[in-house]
């Protein structure tokens, strides 16, 4: 075929086109035969685009265009595949060192990223429309002029019949004048001829009776001159107003006619710019994109691998509904989005059979997957659309996974109000080795390594297996079923879905695993949250890196932080605001099937009713710059005026660039003022707890803020020193012990907590007396509270014997939450050595002893996971002791050696453990 004519330069891409040479896809059908012995897909797809011009292109990469008819005719196309790329070779050929060779591969990489996003099928399609058009318009013409005259026919019957109406109410007035005189002559004559032979007074009478008839006829003549006259004005009135109606009349048929016009001219443009493009291709090495491994071919949802199986617009920004048709082998099965319609069953010798699915949601091309194996389905049993496939040999831990999913699948349900989005929801499960990454998501679809099944007598990844099941779930609604306007507003659509799923945990898995794990999360955002790579949404970033910057560790610690900065405007707006929020976005009445930064701002604003003096600055500060607020403060109380002073110092994670041109560097800069709001500082007192949104997030970096106390100290005398006492100083013991004690026994302090409720994404350094913190562990019920104070003990720089006991008692507290009681273990791990005379180690012997062994018989007991709690909290005993290897510590040695030694005799995996770790201390 020749080469397609190139686009001019100058022509304009219709909204939501780009990258796709002008064109805009409004249906898509997809029908594949897979040949599993040879490697071979072969069969068409028919798109049907909407341009602006006879040349439009599209994405297509390794594999065989056979032909390509446009409306049934054969059309000229230029077929360039990516891999074709020769300028690598210069790259490479000036590669002298392992800087050059860095330069080298990043360039390389960044020409295959340009030339991805390129489309390289070019279509051509010349279609004479005149003949369309020039019918149409003579028939509308021919139609214009039949209504005109029939318009003319009726206005001239109109005036037939209004002459005829003046003839006849003539005649009727003539008729009736006659009628009328021949009356009157008629009573005169006989009153003549009875009257003859009477009186001269008789006559007299008759002559004025002759007189008053004929008055009385003038009477009657002159109302008849006067029922004319009105009858006449009635006539001019009735003719004008026939008049005015034509003159309506007439217009209404121009202005029918325009807007009939007009209807005719757009319809001829769509019918123009409209066209059915056919594709026979074929595609026999699929490396990409699609994967053959054994008797399983899977699809893979990476970035722009879509159009390296089928032809497409291969574009975030391009969503249309899919009709899917895969002829597969008998005894396999074909799984794809949609709703399943049928199943036929093919004539052939061996007989294939074809799976039809439909998916009317309008979604891109990259949420389109295939999955082809002899897989086993199950169904649901909790009377949801849900279908779970897998290979036979992982059928029964399959069923002890899922029992759970249809508590996740109704919780998104109740919660956004909205049912599922795209009818039957399909997972399937693979072996890891198969699959290119632990999950790919599609639109109905998902496909997980079956490394995170397990049996019913697993019950160590019960949890991270059902939060990531719920996770996907999520992203079909945001993500998928509502997608991005831009790739600027990715990280909202990503933070929505982990909104979601954090909602799942607080309601299934608690409210203290959620707290833990948001806490967890942020601490992770603010170690790493430092470059502009954090950036959530950066258009520099995602012009230049293609959507890359969505993956890798990066792509992890934007995830993280979109779903902190959405529950920072959850805190501000209200649970049941932000709900609302979330319903509205994902409302099957919503017109628009995508999501924009712009207008969850406008929303927060809106039904959040938050201001916009705050959004103006909440917005640019934690969505379009990077960097969190680092917050040190100490406090120092005073007696006298019985309040705290607390000193702020306010700085930033983010490291500051001094080039001026960067533009994320100077909203680094302008950032580093400060940040909207007010942080809170909840104080614990002996009389109660108070909470003072006092710490202001912008303006001078050192601040100093007092907080009033609402508890008074009662004045206690300090018993003297008792006469007798031993001069050796051996109670000095007891009076250091109260010296740690003396500054909580002053003042009204319990302990004090700055962000208690999470509301900023900020690292907090708080400086306050250890006792405080011992109270903090004891006292406080908030697992964050517990976590921050065991970190603040682990790190002090002298040990004493009060905070050893403090982390073993809260070891030993079955109620408290079994994640914070690990990392209490892990302290007391840490606070074993010589120095403390290995009080931690102890300790922890101890515990694991009075759990894991009985002691009539000094033999273990048997694993019991009744108390699944208990079992993870004796379970990360292991990892803590192994961390305590010290080469030169041999009385540590000991010890652990002991301990495993001594737990050799359970029945589970500890005889391999003890072998390694006597290895490990060798």
């Amino acid at each position: 075929m020749a080469k397609a004519r190139k686009q001019k330069g100058d022509e304009q891409k219709p909204d939501g086109a780009a990258g796709g040479g002008g064109a805009t896809v409004l249906h898509q059908k997809l029908c594949l035969s897979i040949d599993m012995e040879k490697r071979l897909i072969y069969g068409y797809t028919e798109i049907e685009v909407q341009a602006d011009n006879d040349t439009f292109a599209l994405h297509a990469d390794n594999m065989t265009i056979r032909n390509i008819l446009v409306d049934g005719q054969a059309a000229e196309f230029d077929y360039s595949p990516h891999w074709k790329n020769v300028g690598d070779q210069q790259s490479w050929s000036s590669v002298s060192c392992s800087k050059t060779a860095a330069d080298a591969a990043c360039s390389v990489y960044i020409s295959s990223l340009n030339s991805e996003a390129a489309p390289n099928l070019i279509i051509s399609s010349e279609r004479s429309s005149k003949l369309i058009t020039e019918t149409q318009c003579d028939e509308n013409g021919e139609k214009r002029e039949e209504n005109g005259e029939k318009c003319e026919e009726n206005g001239g019957n109109c005036e037939e019949n209004g002459g005829k109406c003046e003839e006849n109410i003539g005649k009727s007035d003539q008729i009736s004048n006659d009628q009328g005189v021949n009356g009157c002559n008629g009573s005169a004559e006989k009153k003549e001829k009875e009257e003859e032979g009477e009186t001269e007074k008789e006559q007299l009478m008759e002559t004025e009776k002759e007189k008053v008839g004929v008055e009385e006829e003038k009477d009657k003549e002159e109302e008849k001159d006067k029922d004319k006259e009105e009858e006449e004005k009635d006539k001019e009135e009735d003719k004008e107003k026939e008049e005015k109606e034509k003159e309506k009349e007439k217009l209404n048929e121009e202005e029918n006619g325009n807007e009939k016009d007009k209807d005719n001219e757009i319809a001829i443009e769509k019918v123009k710019n409209t066209k059915v493009v056919h594709i026979d291709y074929i595609l026999e090495k699929a490396e990409t994109g699609l994967h053959f491994v054994g008797n399983i071919l899977h699809s893979n949802s990476q970035i722009r691998r879509a159009h390296c199986w089928f032809p497409c617009i291969d574009n975030a920004t391009q969503r249309c509904p899919f009709d899917l048709e895969f002829t597969v082998s008998r005894n396999l099965v074909a799984v794809s989005n949609g709703d399943l319609l049928y199943q036929v069953l093919s004539k052939e010798d061996p007989p294939r059979k074809t799976y039809v699915y439909k998916l009317s949601t309008p979604v891109s091309a990259q949420w389109i997957s295939l999955v082809v194996g002899p897989f086993e389905v199950l169904p649901d049993k909790n009377d949801i659309s849900v279908s779970h496939m897998c290979l036979s040999q992982t059928l029964s831990k399959l069923e002890n996974t899922i029992s759970f999913f249809h508590n996740a699948y109704r919780c998104y349900e109740d919660y956004l109000a909205a049912q599922f989005p795209f009818g039957l929801y399909k997972q399937i499960f693979l072996p890891s080795e198969m699959i290119i990454s632990p999950t790919s998501l599609g639109a109905s679809t998902c496909i997980f390594s079956s490394d995170i099944l397990h049996d019913e007598k697993v019950i160590d990844q019960i949890i991270d297996t059902r939060i990531k099941v719920a996770h996907t779930l999520a992203r079909q609604w945001f993500g998928i079923y509502t997608s991005a306007e831009e790739p600027t507003d990715e990280w909202l659509l990503d933070g929505l879905a982990g909104f979601l799923t954090e909602h799942f945990i607080k309601r299934y898995l608690g409210n203290n695993e959620a707290r833990y794990r948001r806490f967890k999360a942020n601490c992770i955002v603010r170690e790493f949250d430092v470059s502009g790579a954090t950036a959530l949404s950066s258009p520099s970033a995602s012009s230049d890196l293609f959507g890359t910057q969505t993956i890798g560790s990066y792509g992890k610690i934007r995830s993280l932080k979109a779903v902190s900065v959405l529950e920072m405007l959850e805190k501000q707006m209200g649970p049941d605001s932000f709900r609302k929020i979330l319903q509205m976005i994902v409302a099957p009445t919503r017109a628009s099937r995508t999501l924009s930064t712009k207008e969850f701002r406008h929303l927060a604003n809106k039904v959040g009713n938050l201001e916009r003096p705050f959004l103006k600055e909440f917005f640019p500060r934690w969505v379009e710059s990077c960097g969190c607020p680092v917050m040190r403060l100490g406090i120092s109380y005073s007696k006298r005026r019985n309040l705290v002073e607390l000193a702020v110092s306010r700085g930033c994670t983010a490291k500051v660039d001094p080039d001026p041109d960067s533009r994320t560097n100077g909203d680094i800069r302008e950032g580093g003022i400060g940040w909207p709001g007010m942080m809170s500082v909840r104080v614990h007192e002996t009389d109660g707890v108070y909470d003072h949104p006092i710490v202001p997030m912008a303006g001078e970096a050192l601040q100093v803020v007092e907080i009033q106390c609402h508890s008074k100290v009662v004045a206690k005398r300090f018993q003297k020193t008792k006469k007798g006492s031993k001069p050796d100083g051996s109670d000095e013991i007891i009076d250091a012990s109260n010296q740690e004690n003396r500054a909580s026994m002053d003042s009204p302090l319990l302990w004090i907590r700055v962000d208690p409720e999470m509301e900023y994404l900020a690292e907090i350094h708080f400086h306050q007396p250890v006792q405080m913190w011992i109270n903090q562990l004891e006292k406080d019920k908030d697992v964050i509270s517990q976590s921050q104070a065991i970190a603040m003990l682990e790190k002090l720089p002298q040990l004493s014997f009060a905070v050893i006991n403090a982390l073993n008692n809260f070891l030993n507290d079955t109620k408290a939450f079994w994640r914070v009681r690990v990392e209490a273990a892990y302290a007391l791990a840490v606070t074993a050595s010589e120095d403390t005379e290995l009080t931690g180690l102890l300790h922890l012997v101890k515990f694991y002893k009075s759990r894991r062994f009985d002691a009539d018989i000094g033999l273990p007991r048997r694993n019991d996971f009744h108390d699944i709690p208990e079992y993870f909290v004796l379970e990360a005993m292991w990892e803590h002791v192994t961390s305590l290897y010290q080469p030169s510590n041999h009385t540590l040695y000991i010890f652990t050696l002991e301990l495993a030694s001594s737990i050799r005799q359970q029945d589970s995996f500890v005889n391999a453990f003890y072998y390694l770790l006597t290895d490990v201390w060798r």
